[in-house]
């Protein structure tokens, strides 16, 4: 089922046609073994797959034809939302791919009937920072030594 189809027009990828659709195990099957070289080392394959059978997570994937680009998901918890990724495929990025991943991930999320989505990133990200904070998300937290033992993560939220 797609959910919808966007033309993006930025750069090397103008007329490039992304759907975004539900993630399935298929999609999962097809980037399994090669998550750290292609997305990054942000979970172990055996995690993400758990996620996708979990009753109470929601992922989509981008996808060029039959090319997944990136995926994001939620996790939908009793009292808000919290994204749980946004993964965009390391040859894909500074295309606005997870960009419009992060807009389904906010309308998906508006569904729940939750009225706050959070998150938690690398305090290093600038660029992810830089994305939520134009999406309304405001610094409301940090955790130290989250990521690796070493990075501070940055909580972040923002009113559904």
């Amino acid at each position: 089922m797609t959910i919808f189809k966007l033309k993006i027009g930025e750069n090397k990828i103008e007329n490039m046609s992304i759907t975004i659709k539900k993630m399935n195990l298929k999609d999962y099957e097809k980037i399994k073994d090669n998550l750290k070289k292609d997305f990054d080392d942000f979970w172990t394959p055996t995690v993400l797959e758990s996620e996708l059978k979990n009753k109470n997570s929601k992922y989509i994937v981008a996808k060029e034809n039959e090319e997944i680009l990136g995926f994001a998901g939620i996790i939908i918890l009793p009292d808000d939302v919290e994204i749980t990724n946004i993964v965009v495929k390391k040859e894909e990025r500074k295309k606005g791919i997870g960009k419009s991943l992060l807009e389904k991930i906010i309308e998906i999320s508006k569904e729940t009937k939750r009225n706050i989505i959070s998150l938690e990133v690398n305090e290093k990200n600038l660029v992810a920072i830089n994305l939520y904070k134009k999406f309304g998300f405001e610094k409301v937290g940090q955790r130290k030594k989250y990521y690796n033992g070493t990075d501070d993560a940055v909580i972040m939220s923002r009113k559904i």
